[in-house]
């Protein structure tokens, strides 16, 4: 059974098991939408008998923690980018996952070396280009700033986490210095000043006001699958994986913390290693779009379709130690501006 209600600006879902199968309880804070989770922490309590009660909300959640102090309900907070896990750490909020499992499944460049959070799916960074006007199927992030995409370049805003990320990734990649280059060559191209989200570049990009728009995979596949109204922006894009020159395409997390004072510990070690599990990996894929991290675990098909993703092999704890540097870039060249 699912119960909402709201709770401040949370949403709070008590999912229970049946008495005969209970075997306590955990409390799951999340980034992650109510409904992305439910089909989650359902099979997570048919499997275990674990009551999990969930908060859901869009921001704060690991200051809420740290407010929460010793006497703190949560046990574990599921992300959705590095730059919410970056936060929780920097919050103080986090003890180490030490797990066999973990550390078994989870290649170590989703991993922090620290413990104090390990990635449980992936999503990349792309380009929706214009079917009709974009003839080529390949491009670098370093392009972005060639002068022949003038004016033709949507975004979201630059101190969006997820530009945040990929900027970092930049920063981390090649020095600040050829990062506030490449912004600055990025800015030049813009076709508008950046607004919206990774959906509305879709739809500008259909609707002819530029002809590359970067934004996460999942919402092509969202727009493509889910949305009749947003379908037609889909229909009208093709999603091209961009790499680094000599390098991969930049992923970013879905990804958890076992809180500092979680007071079921135990339990919440179950359920962070069972969302490394083959269920949970084959649930992210085919309900939230993103990428197993688990090897071994079919990547749908419309995911699948935008051809091999080749990750690029930088550590994302090391992009994380590049946030703050790639944010001050973004006001420094007035990308937002």
């Amino acid at each position: 059974m699912i119960k909402r209600y709201a709770l401040g600006t949370a949403l709070v879902l008590a999912i229970g098991a049946p008495a005969a199968q209970a075997s306590g309880e955990v409390n799951l804070y999340t980034y992650r939408e109510g409904k992305l989770v439910a089909p989650l922490v359902e099979a997570f309590t048919k499997e275990t008998g674990i009551k999990v009660n969930v908060i859901s909300a869009s921001s704060g959640l690991e200051q809420r923690i740290k407010t929460e102090g010793a006497n703190s309900p949560a046990d574990v907070l599921l992300t959705v980018d590095l730059g919410r896990l970056d936060d929780a750490v920097k919050a103080e909020v986090t003890q180490p996952i030490k797990s066999e499992v973990i550390d078994k499944t989870i290649p170590a460049q989703y991993r922090d070396p620290d413990g104090n959070w390990t990635g449980i799916s992936m999503r990349a960074r792309v380009i929706y280009a214009s079917k009709d006007r974009v003839k080529q199927d390949a491009i670098t992030y370093e392009e972005l700033a060639d002068p022949k995409w003038k004016g033709k370049i949507c975004i979201r805003s630059g101190q969006h986490i997820y530009n945040n990320g990929l900027f970092a990734a930049y920063v981390t990649k090649h020095g600040e210095a050829k990062a506030e280059e490449w912004l600055r060559g990025v800015k030049a191209n813009l076709a508008q000043k950046p607004s919206g989200g990774d959906r509305e570049t879709a739809r500008d990009v259909a609707a002819g006001k530029c002809d590359l728009g970067i934004g996460n995979t999942y919402y092509w596949a969202l727009m493509m699958n889910g949305d009749p109204d947003k379908k037609p922006w889909a229909e009208a894009t093709k999603v091209i994986l961009p790499t680094f020159a000599g390098g991969g395409t930049h992923v970013n997390l879905s990804g958890v913390i076992l809180a500092k004072n979680a007071p079921n510990k135990a339990n919440a070690m179950k359920l962070i290693e069972w969302l490394a599990g083959e269920q949970a990996q084959k649930i992210y894929s085919d309900t939230n779009y993103e990428y197993p991290i688990r090897a071994g675990v079919a990547i749908n098909p419309t995911i699948a379709g935008y051809g091999k993703l080749n990750a690029d092999p930088m550590p994302i704890a090391k992009i994380a130690t590049n946030r703050k540097a790639a944010s001050t870039l973004v006001d420094k060249v007035g990308f937002d501006n």
